[in-house]
């Protein structure tokens, strides 16, 4: 359904179609989005919370763990409140301003998740094959040092994607079949030629996606190799134990990304979109706090601070 094309972007509307269903079931869709995002936000305000308040969990791993904790608050609040609004109200229209404005945001944010998984597996590469030097190595100096890049170098990545989407050429109305607007969406309703913005695409991916996961997975066979040198096998279980929340985190972001670029089915790949935007955003808190006794501590720690208070 599109319209005339037009160059005003103060008059270009995108239709969101998000998932096709019934006025009841628009009801239950919105309780579940409303769910979702409610998990997520309880979930990493808990983590956000311990971290800030108990000192045992003042180290560079919960440090990065906190960031992580506040990028995934951000990156749903980019996409789920609209899509409840869209179910509650039923108006699927959204203006090219507010369209550019969010794809800017999930842009920013993605790569940023990305990219801080990398600074995630260095400290754990850190951790694990230089010891004795770990604290040394991951002052407080060095771990700002490295959030400093993981936040501007994806903003600016945004920046320069949004600047190629502004230049292209949409329909006075047009239909975004996605939940949001997401960019193979917004490019398959474009009237302009999308092949050199597509080439730019390719590239972002290599550059945001594809290198970050490989300096994962190196610094994952050095830690591997690392570990297979400990003679203890209770050793290295132990050690091994303190890298399988990253490890988790790593396949969930990963393996929807994956699977979502390399997929053709629009049907399909709005599913994997659901995936890739909101459940590692809805589990991240969950693998640290089921998995890390130094969350589960520093929860119990809390939880006594308040039984402890008198009451006046």
């Amino acid at each position: 359904m599109n319209g005339e094309l037009t160059n005003d972007t103060s008059q270009i509307k995108f239709y969101i179609l998000a998932f096709s269903t019934s006025e009841n079931g628009s009801t239950v869709l919105f309780i579940a989005v409303l769910l979702m995002y409610l998990s997520v936000l309880t979930g990493n305000l808990v983590i956000i919370t311990l971290v800030c308040l108990v000192p045992q969990l003042h180290t560079s791993m919960y440090f990065f763990l906190c960031n992580l904790s506040i990028l995934d608050i951000l990156y749903v609040t980019t996409t789920l409140p609209n899509l409840m609004y869209i179910y509650h109200t039923g108006d699927h229209i959204v203006s090219y301003t507010a369209c550019i404005a969010q794809l800017y945001l999930f842009f920013f944010f993605a790569a940023t998740e990305s990219f801080l998984l990398i600074a995630m597996a260095f400290d754990r590469y850190v951790a694990i094959c230089f010891p004795l030097h770990y604290s040394l190595v991951m002052s407080k100096q060095v771990c700002m040092f490295l959030a400093f890049p993981v936040w501007f170098m994806p903003a600016l990545n945004g920046l320069i994607l949004i600047y190629f989407v502004s230049n292209l050429t949409f329909f006075h109305f047009s239909e975004v079949n996605n939940f949001f607007c997401e960019i193979e969406a917004l490019i398959i309703v474009s009237s302009s030629d999308t092949t050199f913005f597509r080439k730019c695409i390719f590239i972002d991916v290599i550059f945001t996606e594809a290198i970050p996961l490989l300096l994962i997975l190196t610094s994952y066979v050095w830690i591997i190799s690392t570990i297979l040198k400990i003679q203890s096998s209770v050793g290295r279980n132990k050690t091994f134990s303190s890298c399988t929340s990253h490890i988790t985190i790593v396949v969930l972001y990963y393996g929807p990304s994956m699977c979502l670029y390399m997929q053709n089915n629009p049907e399909q790949a709005k599913l994997l979109s659901v995936l890739f935007t909101t459940l590692v955003p809805v589990l991240n808190p969950l693998v640290y706090s089921l998995r890390n006794k130094d969350i589960i501590n520093a929860m119990k720690r809390i939880l006594n601070f308040r039984q402890n208070v008198p009451y006046f």
